[in-house]
């Protein structure tokens, strides 16, 4: 009993050991073992708040998804800020005295971390205005995905293969961002394609029009329409206009399945697509044509 004793008490004085001193106060063993202890718990708890105001409170309100999210990472934000504060004074460590240090960070931050600082503040900007939300489709750059995360530092995008992109946040305050589902979800198409000189124009936008109404993905209202858009070099420019909210996410799927029945149609329907047409004009001489056989033996 007494060998237990004597190494808790070696122990104790060895946790009390002071590492270094500020001002009045001295960090100890102890005290950045407790500063690390109650840190981890402070992500933990913060994490598992953001979690419970998304899915509980938050979830029950009027509000959308992205803005349950936005509010529960503030929220998150919050607690983080406050909790290091208090904890660091807990731990015994007097902030009055790291006033050169924190100047000398500010200055770290102004040059060397610049662009996390800008990404943060965009990241806040992007939770207050909401210029995009969780769950919605964007375009940024080369990116193009659904917005699944808005971190401090980045959104996360994930695109169509399925694959995460982090785009960081000042991406989406300083350049072009196309957003599909900014409004409400509806989104119109327009399907390009000619037909032979000679068609029947109006035959040709009956059959468009038939192929959108067969198809499920494409909304009643508002309704599709076709428009007669150019006389082109080889053939008549026509534009099926179908507007749809399913499949937003999944634009290649939509085109592809009114192109396949647009061509199924056509077929049954004799319509014909163009080919390239080139009149040639002779001014003067004379074009002499020759057609030369190929030995049998080459």
């Amino acid at each position: 009993m007494e060998t237990v004793l004597s190494w808790l008490r070696q122990l104790r004085q060895w946790m009390e050991y002071p590492l270094v001193s500020l001002g009045e106060s001295q960090v100890t063993v102890w005290s950045l073992a407790y500063l690390l202890i109650l840190i981890v718990v402070l992500v933990w708890l913060s994490r598992r708040v953001q979690r419970w105001l998304t899915a509980g409170p938050l979830f029950r309100s009027r509000l959308d998804e992205g803005a349950r999210h936005a509010v529960g990472a503030i929220a998150r934000y919050l607690i983080l800020a406050i909790g290091l504060l208090v904890i660091v004074q807990t731990a015994g460590i007097d902030l009055t005295t790291l006033n050169v240090f924190a100047g000398a960070i500010g200055i770290g931050v102004g040059f060397g971390l610049q662009n996390v600082v800008s990404n943060f503040i965009s990241g806040l900007i992007i939770m207050f205005e909401r210029p995009i939300k969780v769950g919605d489709r964007i375009v940024v750059g080369n990116t193009e995905g659904n917005v699944v995360e808005i971190g401090a530092r980045g959104t996360t995008v994930l695109d169509n293969d399925n694959i995460a992109v982090i785009v960081p946040n000042s991406m989406f305050i300083t350049e072009e961002v196309v957003n599909w589902k900014y409004n409400d979800g509806l989104v119109r198409f327009k399907i390009a394609l000619s037909v032979a000189y000679g068609s029947d124009v109006r035959r040709v936008e009956q059959v468009l029009l038939e192929v959108a109404a067969e198809d499920s993905d494409v909304l009643d209202q508002p309704a599709p329409a076709v428009r007669f858009i150019a006389f082109g070099d080889d053939g008549l420019q026509f534009e099926l206009r179908a507007w749809s909210g399913t499949l937003v996410d999944r634009k290649g799927k939509l085109t592809s399945q009114l192109n396949f029945r647009i061509y199924e149609r056509f077929q049954e329907e004799g319509i014909q697509f163009p080919f390239p047409q080139r009149d040639l004009h002779l001014r003067s001489g004379v074009l002499r044509v020759q057609q030369v056989q190929a030995d049998a033996k080459e």
